[in-house]
């Protein structure tokens, strides 16, 4: 139900409601959601939490994903999405738009904003996607500030520390990263762009009692995976964070072909969300009833 219209707004934080799912047994999977539409989607779809994808949000407003956006433009998102959907949602923070004092900024803000949990890279500006080559990296105790600096900031967020260094520092590098980061103080370990199973198995035995989070992004270099597998791996979150962008932008450029060869969108009808679906997505109706029952005309 619509935020405005629901009687039962969350109580908890996000950051204590995040927690809780992340606490239970079974994986928590948290699809990408890159506005509040989309959020609204994957709640009716079943999903209990969100995951807010920085190469999403960046793509969405034409840009690449190098770092390039403000706390402010994440912030913007991140209401629209907690607003909406009212699920506790894990932010991607990049490089935290700084060092130490900028990564407590980002943490402050992004709790004020609606976000449950945010997760930290040790990559150097400019940053990319975990999935490209040639990423640099931050030195491990820099990053380790960082993390302790987010958990100092923090009122409840969950704070989730991520390591690139298995491309390029190697797998016992990147455990070794992941461990410094828990002393720390990050909640849990996001290891980016493991290149096998067995990477991810070993990974997860070499970090007995730690939550860690796995990334099944399409088209890059982790193997297709499903949520039950990635659990049986060890793994107790799982994202999916461009997902609904890849899908809505494909149906997009096909509108405009069509559009452009057609002079119209008839041959698109089948393929559209109707008018009363809209609505039904949205609340409209239910926006109308809450208005009517509160303003009235006033008799002079």
């Amino acid at each position: 139900m619509p935020y405005l219209v629901s009687a039962d707004l969350p109580r908890e934080s996000a950051g204590s409601r995040f927690r809780a799912l992340l606490n239970r047994p079974q994986i928590l999977q948290l699809p990408g959601a890159h506005n509040g539409h989309a959020a609204i989607q994957a709640k009716n779809a079943g999903f209990e939490g969100l995951y807010l994808s920085g190469a999403a949000m960046t793509a969405s407003m034409g840009l690449p994903d190098l770092g390039v956006i403000t706390v402010d433009e994440v912030a913007f998102f991140i209401r629209q999405i907690a607003r909406a959907s009212g699920l506790p949602l894990l932010v991607d923070g990049d490089t935290g738009y700084g060092e130490a004092l900028n990564v407590m900024h980002m943490v402050r803000t992004f709790e004020e904003a609606g976000a449950g949990a945010v997760h930290l890279e040790d990559q150097l500006l400019p940053k990319k996607c975990g999935h490209l080559n040639d990423k640099k990296l931050a030195d491990a105790h820099d990053m380790a500030a960082k993390v302790a600096a987010a958990a100092k900031a923090r009122r409840d967020m969950v704070i989730i520390a991520r390591t690139d260094a298995a491309a390029s520092e190697g797998f016992e590098g990147a455990v070794a990263r992941a461990k410094l980061y828990v002393e720390a103080g990050a909640d849990a370990i996001f290891p980016e762009a493991l290149t096998s199973i067995d990477m991810f198995r070993d990974f997860a035995k070499a970090m007995p009692g730690v939550k860690l989070l796995a990334n099944m992004t399409e088209f890059g270099r982790t193997p297709y995976q499903t949520a039950s597998e990635f659990e049986a791996l060890g793994y107790a979150m799982v994202i999916w964070p461009v997902s609904s962008l890849r899908v809505a932008n494909k149906a997009q450029e096909k509108l405009y072909a069509t559009i452009k060869r057609d002079g119209g969108t008839k041959a698109m009808l089948d393929e559209m969300q109707t008018r009363q679906e809209l609505y039904d997505v949205i609340g409209l109706h239910d926006y109308e009833a809450l208005d009517a029952s509160i303003i009235k005309t006033v008799v002079p």
